[in-house]
């Protein structure tokens, strides 16, 4: 529960940050975390083309940097992207300049306003700094999928017992999350459409 839904305490500690976004109606946010890379993005861009949704990349810039065409691709078929910094860094383990840095320069690639911490995890001055330029988004519903631990039918379990109304969705395009992901997503896609969810886009 802590992780899969972080609790209000632990939510306490970033102000400012979107955890999820308040609905009365049946929808929900899907995002991505990690890309883009060859070995999984194009394949998650196709499934979301099948089903006809829209998601938010949270992008990793270096990996931009080396994918430019991917990141286009993303961009072509109408989905948003975030930043996630330049090397997918933890705030807690840098000091806030060198952190901040990273953010900037990841921007010169993936120009967003909007910005997800890699793992979830920030120092507090680094929360206030970057929510004077940016959405911090945060999550109601981490998949898990990057998970050793995990199997693709738990990852499904999580999107079914803690998504609600308005929850921002994560899941991973990377090699951790592969074999989850490819196997948990169009499951999960087909039972929140069965469920009556639309799916909308951060911005």
């Amino acid at each position: 529960m802590f992780i899969e839904q972080p609790p209000r305490i632990y939510r306490i500690l970033f102000p400012g940050a979107i955890w999820r976004m308040p609905s009365k109606n049946k929808c929900v946010y899907l995002t991505f975390d990690d890309g883009p890379i060859p070995e999984i993005t194009p394949w998650v861009l196709d499934l979301l083309n099948q089903y006809d949704i829209k998601a938010t990349f949270f992008c990793v810039g270096d990996n931009v940097r080396k994918h430019p065409a991917i990141f286009q691709l993303i961009l072509d078929q109408g989905h948003h992207i975030g930043n996630h910094t330049f090397n997918h860094l933890q705030g807690i383990r840098f000091q806030t300049k060198k952190y901040l840095d990273n953010i900037k320069k990841a921007n010169e690639y993936i120009h967003s306003h909007l910005f997800r911490p890699p793992h979830g995890h920030m120092r507090f001055p680094q929360t206030l700094f970057l929510r004077k330029q940016y959405k911090i988004i945060m999550w109601d519903v981490v998949t898990r999928d990057y998970s050793p631990h995990m199997t693709p039918n738990g990852v499904f379990n999580v999107v079914k017992n803690y998504t609600r109304n308005g929850s921002i969705i994560v899941f991973h395009d990377s090699l951790k999350a592969e074999t989850n992901m490819k196997e948990a997503l169009p499951r999960s896609i087909e039972w929140l459409k069965q469920e009556g969810y639309e799916f909308k886009l951060l911005d």
